[in-house]
């Protein structure tokens, strides 16, 4: 068995760290466990790469980050010198190996003669995104595993633009990975001597600073917080969003800001949540807390890496409600359109972006405001690029974009989903309708009044290891072999396979899908409901989304747990004869 061979490959290689050698003896007697770490090497997709911390080519440790690095050291190199000395920017969040990882990132490419830039202490993703366009560099680096379990980490690539690789760029890139045969031989010297020679240098409050300034560009009304004394409570999950969330907020006069005190510190553990994740409404239990204490008008969680935001406001029955990702890229956009609106400063050429599993709310509210919306495949990397399309060719004027897993950027100042915007952003809403008499709870309210009651859900499986990835696939293929044509007593109308890039509809009509291709299955129901399906490219699940529609909240939400629960029982069905 191969993954024998590599699994000795290590256990005799007479250099191995000391750390990951304690570990692998101590396995010795696990085959299934060994099997796991060694069948194949962790795999380096379109945004880097992501896994369980430990010992193995599947797995996150030194010798896989080196692969990683050498990888993007020898792109760097194929584009000339003027490209390396540009150089990459480095950052990392509060997971364990963050650090150690980043560092070893930046030897294996300072060892090749690459300039690197590496953050003092823990940043957020948008920073590095923004740090990268800010000293011009290359490219960028940032070790995070997100919003995953606190036993994984991972490696996102960056590119000039700030935004993650797009997928032609990331195709070349993962080539080159992949072309490294032994991960344990990459040469890396010692940083001090890199240190000396120049080719690593240590960033830090500079980038802040310029960072926070563009930060007080997001405000769409500066006088608000002197106007308004909304009550905000801020956690951060023991992650990067500190720091920048509390600096922004005091750059833009809020002053009543409660941090949750047991989740102010970085903890790789996440020792109070169960999941580190804002859209878990579990992980806003000590925020909500805090919150009746305060009586905040607005609760704001972001997560590990500070790239996704998730808020709580108070309903009708003085109850904190967690917004869906959703609903709160539905709040941001109606506010920033109508400031703007109000203002005349509404570009006539403006565009709105959202992936492809986003509710369409976005773009009933957008074109209400004569606003484009175009939509991109889920990852917000086609966002950043569809911004970069449109900054080359002038023909729109990026104003906002999101997902539905609380991802939103409102200025392109960073090329990937920004929390830190977002919380500003949201902050200035409340305070906004707080002054016009209204929660923003009762401003969600109006738009689903004015625009449809839209309701979202999603719902996964996980299904891990080799015979997980194996079981997803079989999955797809069903539908494919066997595509849905009933749910319940409603008709499948028009299917969408992002794959195969066809859109079908009930008459066997078809058109193409310009978009790059990506494993995902859409279905479009005759009342205007939709599911997709959608592996995870980041941890080991199969998503399942769902949107509906109607003329009330009651009504939308008993079709949406309807539709859920009919498609979970078809999914349950596929699994068992797959199974057979």
């Amino acid at each position: 068995m191969a993954w024998i061979n590599k699994m000795k490959r290590w256990q005799q290689f007479h250099d191995l760290d000391k750390e990951l050698k304690l570990e692998l003896e101590s396995l010795l007697s696990d085959e299934k466990f060994l099997e796991d770490a060694f069948y194949k090497d962790l795999e380096f997709g379109t945004g880097g790469m992501r896994g369980v911390i430990g010992v193995g080519t599947n797995r996150m440790n030194i010798y896989t980050v080196r692969k990683a690095s050498a990888g993007l050291a020898t792109y760097i190199q194929s584009f000339g010198k003027e490209e390396k000395a540009r150089g990459v920017v480095i950052a990392y969040d509060s997971r364990f190996k963050s650090r150690e990882f980043a560092m070893e990132a930046a030897k294996t490419l300072a060892t090749k003669g690459i300039q690197t830039y590496v953050f003092d202490e823990l940043r957020p993703t948008p920073e590095l995104s923004f740090a990268v366009r800010l000293l011009n560099a290359f490219s960028g680096i940032v070790i995070t595993a997100s919003h995953n379990p606190s036993e994984y980490n991972g490696f996102k690539v960056y590119g000039s633009d700030g935004g993650q690789f797009p997928p032609l760029a990331a195709d070349v890139l993962i080539s080159m990975v992949n072309e490294i045969e032994d991960e344990l031989l990459i040469e890396v010297k010692d940083d001090m001597s890199l240190r000396e020679k120049g080719l690593i240098q240590i960033i830090g409050t500079e980038v802040d600073q310029a960072y926070i300034e563009k930060l007080k560009s997001i405000s769409e009304n500066p006088d608000l917080a002197n106007q308004s004394d909304i009550q905000i409570v801020f956690t951060p999950l023991h992650g990067t969003g500190y720091a920048p969330l509390k600096n922004g907020l005091k750059a833009l006069n809020y002053r009543h800001v409660h941090v949750v005190s047991e989740q102010a510190k970085p903890d790789p553990n996440f020792s109070t949540v169960k999941s580190p994740n804002p859209e878990e409404h579990a992980a806003f239990e000590l925020a909500i807390r805090k919150g009746m204490e305060v009586q905040a008008d607005l609760l704001i969680a972001t997560d590990p890496d500070a790239d996704r935001l998730g808020i709580a406001v108070k309903n009708h029955e003085g109850e904190y409600v967690v917004l869906t990702g959703n609903q709160t890229g539905a709040l941001l956009l109606h506010y920033l359109l109508t400031q703007k609106q109000q203002k005349g400063t509404l570009p006539t050429n403006g565009v709105m972006l959202k992936t492809i599993v986003t509710s369409e709310l976005g773009r009933v509210i957008a074109s209400s405001y004569d606003i484009r919306t175009e939509d991109v495949l889920t990852g917000f990397k086609f966002i950043a690029e569809k911004i970069k399309e449109f900054e080359q060719s002038g023909e729109y004027s990026f104003l906002f974009g999101y997902e539905e897993s609380y991802g939103y950027l409102i200025k392109d100042f960073a090329r990937d989903k920004d929390a830190i915007q977002a919380a500003l952003l949201a902050t200035e809403a409340c305070a906004y309708y707080k002054l016009n008499g209204m929660s923003l709870y009762e401003a969600l309210m109006s738009i689903f009044a004015r625009y449809g009651y839209y309701q979202e859900g999603q719902r996964f499986l996980t299904l891990k290891g080799k015979e997980g990835a194996e079981q997803i696939e079989k999955l797809l293929a069903s539908f494919r072999d066997h595509p849905l044509e009933m749910l319940g007593e409603k008709s499948i109308i028009q299917s969408e396979d992002y794959f195969t890039s066809k859109r079908l509809t009930k008459g066997n009509d078809w058109e193409e899908i310009h978009l790059p291709k990506s494993n995902v299955i859409k279905y479009f129901l005759e009342d205007g409901a939709w599911i997709c399906i959608r592996p995870s490219g980041t941890e080991p699940k199969v998503k399942f989304y769902f949107s509906v529609q109607s003329d009330s909240l009651d009504s939308s939400r008993q079709s949406l747990q309807m539709i859920e629960n009919q498609f979970i029982d078809e999914i349950q069905l596929r699994l068992k004869n797959i199974s057979k």
